[in-house]
């Protein structure tokens, strides 16, 4: 007899695997148990399964509320409800006497060689403009010169603001002539890092994906500077989302050596107040991006305290770390433009009122000054004689110096978690859209693979980083308690990821020129919103030397 062929188990077969290969297309995305189990690595855990499965509806639920946070637009100048203060315990910052009235000398004279004007101090401009020797219209059209003459060699200026620069400059002369003189910064042109909003003009934070940004916001240190009569001349450039010196279109170069980077990020401010196409210019710091820029480019940077100068329409990178600064020839030009800049401002919550000024007059012998001792005696950089000359410089000074050492018994290598994660949250929309993949640097040490590993940071471990935070803080405050000043190499030690860590002011200042004519520096302490004292003792210094008035060769042409 006859018996049909029973179909049915094979068809049902065949739709079973089509489901599950459906199911398995469709979910393959999802969050399962499996990476539970996977991802505790990264945090050192090792659950058993029934945690896991305990575990698991509530992580789940957590990611559900994750998605609904990222789908909630937030502006670039929101910062976290956990804010940090970098005041140990029971500290009081300092008594200051505020900023003096700045002295302007009557006897400056125009160079018989106009290029030798790029060189000239933020007092000597002043002196010019004030007596009328020069407008402040010729004044920025001379650096507007210079900025386009030298910048296809140094590739440090993004964008030159020409046209209101030139408006601006004309308004200053116009109320000169009327008797209305705003002060030392009247009529002097400047430049700033391009992480600094400018109502009209791009913001590009050195990077690919922002390279037509344009933000209508002016940045508040960029008003106050321009309320004081600044001219701002150029945006400069800043290394991709403040990391390096490299950006988009190339690489900023050192004016005294054109084979080397500028270091960064403030690279383009670096380079440019080197070379002499602007007299001064603000930076940035996150980790060493002021100090080491300046370094490098052999000028003079302070990096004021962390809350002492406005980040409002400036990008943010960690929102715990980021300082602002000038860059200039001089200790006494940093303190000009510092007492511009520095002070509180309701639109950025991190800013402070404490206490703040610098006195010149101020005998440098009363202050209380020490040194890293070990740290610079096992310096082994080319810089190593600049450095023991620079220490024999303060001796002579008439200076005791005490030697101490940085904290030692904490987890430096585990900070960075704290740059990062914050970097990664400010930087998460860029990493989801996947236009991180457009940045010009896409090596193991680049931003961009930083931002992309952000997202594997615990919570956890993120406020761990802070809670051993509050340790460097309490240690830090010990060493520097009995002193005023704390002298250490510029680089090669722990000192720029601790003070950036804990807030403290520091300075750079140039010590010479190495074996191959590379600029070396010196690098400066203090406590906590007591910029005075390192500006006191760095100014001290450079009237003993010359060093802050030396200049790269090739830009007097």
């Amino acid at each position: 007899m006859y018996q049909p062929v029973k179909r049915t188990p094979l068809l049902l077969t065949f739709v079973f695997i089509i489901l599950i290969a459906s199911a398995c297309s469709s979910s393959k995305n999802e969050f399962s148990k499996k990476d539970v189990k996977r991802s505790q690595k990264l945090a050192g855990l090792d659950f058993d399964k029934k945690y896991i499965d305990t575990l698991y509806p509530y992580l789940k639920r957590n990611k559900e509320g994750y998605d609904t946070l990222r789908k909630y637009t937030l502006d670039n100048d929101v910062i976290p409800a956990v804010r940090f203060d970098p005041l140990p315990l029971n500290f009081t910052p300092k008594e200051q006497a505020g900023f003096p009235e700045w002295e302007i000398p009557n006897d400056v004279q125009l160079p018989n060689k106009e290029a030798d004007l790029a060189f000239y101090s933020i007092p000597q401009l002043a002196s010019l403009i004030k007596s009328k020797k020069i407008s402040s219209l010729e004044l920025t059209e001379f650096f507007i010169g210079r900025l386009k003459k030298y910048n296809p060699i140094l590739e440090c200026t993004i964008t030159i603001t020409e046209e209101m620069a030139i408006e601006q400059a004309k308004k200053m002369d116009a109320e000169l002539d009327a008797g209305n003189y705003r002060g030392i910064l009247h009529g002097i042109p400047y430049g700033v890092k391009d992480l600094m909003a400018v109502e009209g003009y791009k913001t590009t934070w050195g990077a690919e994906p922002y390279r037509n940004q344009q933000i209508e916001m002016t940045a508040s240190v960029v008003q106050k500077l321009q309320d004081a009569g600044g001219v701002l001349v150029a945006k400069l450039v800043s290394g991709s989302l403040a990391r390096g010196d490299v950006w988009f279109d190339g690489k900023t170069k050192n004016p005294w050596d054109t084979t080397q980077g500028a270091s960064g990020s403030s690279a383009g401010s670096g380079s440019a107040t080197s070379a002499g196409l602007v007299p001064y210019a603000l930076g940035t710091e996150t980790l060493g991006s002021i100090l080491s820029p300046s370094t490098r480019n052999g000028i003079t940077g302070l990096r004021p305290t962390y809350g002492r100068v406005s980040r409002h329409g400036v990008m943010s990178l960690s929102w715990s770390m980021d300082k602002v600064g000038p860059m200039a020839r001089s200790a006494e030009d940093c303190a000009i433009v510092y007492s511009v800049i520095a002070g509180k401002d309701p639109k950025d919550g991190m800013t402070t009122n404490y206490p703040d000024g610098f006195d010149p007059t101020k005998d440098y012998k009363s202050l209380k000054v020490a040194y890293l001792k070990s740290d610079i005696e096992k310096d082994s950089s080319d810089s190593k004689a600049n450095l023991d000359k620079a220490i024999e410089t303060f001796k002579k000074m008439g200076l005791t110096l005490n030697e101490v050492e940085l904290p030692k018994d904490v987890p430096y290598n585990s900070f960075d978690v704290i740059l990062r994660a914050e970097a990664g949250a400010f930087f998460d929309d860029m990493v989801r859209a996947e236009e991180v993949d457009k940045m010009v640097e896409q090596t193991q040490r680049s931003r961009a693979n930083s931002l992309r590993q952000a997202r594997f940071i615990p919570a956890v471990e993120y406020i761990q980083a802070n809670r051993q935070r509050q340790v460097l803080i309490e240690k830090m405050q010990a060493i520097m308690k009995d002193y005023d000043v704390l002298i250490s190499p510029s680089s090669g030690n722990r000192l720029s990821i601790t003070t950036n860590l804990t807030g403290h002011p520091a300075i750079s200042i140039p010590t010479g020129l190495d074996e191959k004519k590379h600029p070396t520096s010196v690098t400066l302490v203090s406590n906590l919103y007591d910029e005075a004292s390192i500006l006191l003792l760095a100014k001290a210094f450079q009237d003993q030397t010359e060093f802050d008035e030396m200049h790269p060769e090739g830009y007097t042409d």
